[in-house]
């Protein structure tokens, strides 16, 4: 008889399971449940841009392409990366098309880390950076960012942690859960304290696209002094509504590039060959579909942060993604026993702050990829609970 505990990998043991999906296994066991968990956009992928995959299909292109993308594919995100954010790479060895940012993050991570290197980390932000750091051989350093400070990044804290070690800093922005932002000034500080280092810094601009409030995003590599140590993340899921079609992307030096596209040679021969032909279209002509779903969130996040400050749960102004991020410490309650009694009481899904990382206790990750009708129907019964609460105190 096998003895598992002696042959699984001790870093993957060690690593806990997804804090989101928890919630989401619950709450398909239940009835009537109204969620504001899933970060996915609830727009159907363009009509032209299916149509553009089904096309590639019915004419027989289904072979491997090149590993690092489709010529096409690169020679447009190479137009598209320009034209958004005023930042210039070679389509033949700068630009690496991915299977989702996921793939790109990782094989970027992977490329740079080595054994005991301290990789930064800011949170609240997406839970992947310190499961990967971990499988590296990385030492995740965490910077536990501010609400006062809209849970941006600052040069201070940034300094205050980098050692001998420090090899690279993931910059998680416009964030995932809090919906912070980086603007132009924010990393123009991060470069000055950068610019006499070997630091890398992994952008993940997947939300890129998701910016309100007349905010334009500003690409890190865009910033005076960072395109060179930049590997730039970005993706197709979130801004052209394609989260099944798994494509994302990794733009940097031809130096680092070649190491993170050998990585994926060896894990993925190349991402879906449907879905770069779908991508191509995407880029090419879908800049009005992409402005008419961002109308549509920034109606839904005034309504959904509105309503939450009238609940007496304070919300900041989330300036990127689609999340609002409330703070929910007046209730006396942990954000995993918020979520807990919410979805048990009210069957209403949200998502622990404590699930982005420790600094997220006393706060809940709300999506707004939801119908108006849905998200004021979870808010009603969200107020609804905090009646009782206030009732049982």
């Amino acid at each position: 008889m096998i003895n598992y505990s002696k042959v699984l990998n001790g870093v993957v043991k060690d690593i806990k399971p997804s804090g989101i999906r928890k919630f989401f296994d619950i709450a398909n066991t239940m009835e009537d449940v109204i969620s504001l968990g899933v970060g996915e956009p609830d727009f159907r992928t363009p009509w032209q841009v299916r149509n553009a995959g089904i096309r590639s299909l019915e004419v027989g292109s289904t072979r491997y392409t090149s590993n690092r993308g489709l010529e096409a594919l690169r020679d447009e995100l190479s137009k598209y990366v320009k034209r958004k954010y005023g930042v210039e790479y070679r389509p033949k060895d700068e630009i690496l098309v991915t299977v989702g940012g996921s793939e790109a993050i990782d094989a970027a991570v992977r490329a740079i880390t080595e054994p005991g290197d301290e990789i930064i980390i800011p949170q609240p932000s997406y839970v992947c950076y310190e499961p990967i750091v971990r499988l590296a051989g990385g030492v995740p350093v965490i910077i536990d960012t501010k609400a006062e400070n809209d849970f941006k990044l600052t040069r201070a804290e940034l300094e205050a942690v980098i050692t001998s070690k420090t090899k690279a800093v993931i910059l998680p922005y416009p964030c995932n859960p809090t919906g912070a932002i980086m603007e132009y000034e924010d990393i123009l500080a991060i470069s000055e304290t950068l610019k006499d280092t070997d630091i890398m810094v992994i952008s993940d601009e997947i939300y890129a696209e998701l910016t309100f409030g007349g905010k334009r995003h500003v690409s890190v590599p865009s910033v005076p002094g960072m395109k060179e140590r930049t590997i730039l993340i970005n993706g197709f899921s979130k801004t052209f509504a394609m989260t099944g079609w798994r494509l994302g992307y990794a733009c940097g030096p031809a130096e680092l590039m070649a190491m993170i596209t050998k990585i994926h040679q060896f894990a993925i021969m190349c991402a879906p060959t449907t879905s770069q032909y779908a991508a191509v279209e995407a880029l090419r002509n879908c800049d009005g579909e992409v402005a008419k779903m961002l109308e549509e969130y920034d109606m839904r996040r005034k309504i959904i942060v509105s309503g939450f400050n009238k609940l007496g749960l304070t919300c900041r102004e989330p300036k990127g993604a689609f999340y609002a991020f409330p703070c929910i410490k007046s209730t006396g309650l942990t954000s995993e026993e918020f979520c807990e009694r919410l979805l048990e009481s009210k069957h209403v899904a949200v998502v622990p702050g404590t699930a982005f990382g420790e600094s997220g206790e006393g706060f809940v990750r709300t999506s707004y990829c939801y119908s108006t009708a849905h998200i004021k129907e979870a808010l009603k019964r969200i107020g609804e609970f905090l009646e009782e609460l206030k009732t049982k105190a």
